[in-house]
């Protein structure tokens, strides 16, 4: 992340337009997960990033889109016979999605050129800003890159493309809600070296199970072994079940109990550290961080909660989201409290005191 240091008077306009662009992509990130649990993010087959914001407004542009629709091999394997009124569902999801997407496009734009006319960003704090619009303009296209790869010869979208697209998402939101807390004055925190590490490390592990999370629903994963705490019938399944497929590493990404697998024992980790964390915080009596850590704990423990139903309930769609809406809960205190301990006074590392006339 940036290391963009606090102004004495922060903005405070600035810091509320940050504030709801962030909103809005949490809201982007769950009609998404609805698009995808719904089946409805191949309903629309053209990318138009200006006239495609236009939905049909006849019947005969319902009909035309339809009929393209049956032209992929989604609908011929597994929507064979689908009526008009049920594609017409399942199109404005997709539809509600991409819309939500370019809003957000200007909904960062247009404020963001707002300010840079009055002037009083800093440089680095608006070449930090222009970063981040460029990752949602490759946002955009990364979407559509994932749409494509279920066109022709597969009947959903490719699990890599769809995981890179959620993790850039979130790595966007993150992004912003470091900017926001970096645009905050707060006094500086008096704490071990090794809370701003586990924080750091917390934020890594998130964006990892994330990334698994996407895998789990690009393969259906979550329909499949709806047993807790044993896979497969075992806590850690045989190796041969685990790494069949050649060559090995594909079985990260392709081999549908691996790819669970993967996602169970991160989240054991996440939560193994986030209670290490908080403990630790605790211990050393580390003022605002300790309530960071202890609200982090809260939100990874409510997590593998709804991990769990969600999974003994094969992935109904209220849990689902909720689960989903969860995580960016545990995204969002991560990267805080990360930012919380970023390039604070600590207790193990003080900084010289250096006297007056002498170099430091």
């Amino acid at each position: 992340m940036t290391t963009i240091s606090a102004p004495t008077h922060p903005h405070r306009a600035v810091r509320w337009w940050l504030i709801s662009v962030a909103a809005l992509i949490a809201l982007m990130v769950l009609v998404g997960g609805a698009t995808r649990l719904t089946e409805s993010g191949l309903s629309i087959v053209e990318w138009k990033p200006v006239t495609g914001s236009i939905p049909p407004l006849s019947e005969a542009q319902w009909t035309d889109a339809f009929e393209a629709y049956k032209k992929i091999p989604q609908y011929r394997e597994l929507n064979a016979g689908m009526s008009l009124s049920e594609f017409k569902e399942i199109f404005w999801w997709e539809w509600s999605h991409r819309l939500l997407g370019r809003f957000i496009g200007i909904a960062y734009l247009l404020p963001f050129l707002f300010f840079l006319w009055r002037g009083g960003l800093a440089s680095e704090l608006k070449r930090w800003l222009w970063l981040l619009f460029a990752l949602g303009g490759l946002q955009g296209a990364v979407g559509w890159w994932m749409v494509a790869s279920g066109l022709s010869e597969r009947v959903e979208v490719s699990q890599y493309r769809l995981a890179t697209h959620l993790v850039l998402a979130l790595l966007i939101f993150a992004g912003i809600v470091w900017t926001v807390r970096r645009l905050e004055e707060r006094p500086q925190i008096v704490a071990p070296v090794r809370l701003r590490i586990t924080s750091a490390l917390l934020l890594v592990v998130t964006f990892v199970q994330i990334y698994f999370g996407a895998l789990v629903a690009g393969l259906r994963a979550g329909r499949a072994y709806n047993t807790w705490p044993q896979i497969d019938g075992a806590f850690i399944p045989s190796v041969e079940r685990l790494w069949f497929e050649t060559p090995w590493w594909r079985n990260m990404f392709d081999n549908v109990l691996t790819v669970q697998f993967e996602h169970r024992m991160t989240a054991y980790l996440l939560f193994t550290l986030a209670a290490l964390h908080a403990f630790d915080a605790l211990r050393s009596r580390a003022g605002a961080a300790t309530r960071g850590a202890l609200g982090l704990f809260a939100a990874v423990s409510l997590q593998v909660v709804l991990g769990i139903l969600t999974l003994l309930n094969q992935v109904p769609i209220d849990l689902a989201l909720s689960h989903q809406a969860v995580a960016i809960t545990v995204l969002t205190l991560a990267v805080m409290q990360a930012e919380r301990l970023a390039s604070r006074q600590n207790a193990e590392a003080q900084p010289r005191a250096v006297p007056v006339g002498q170099p430091g």
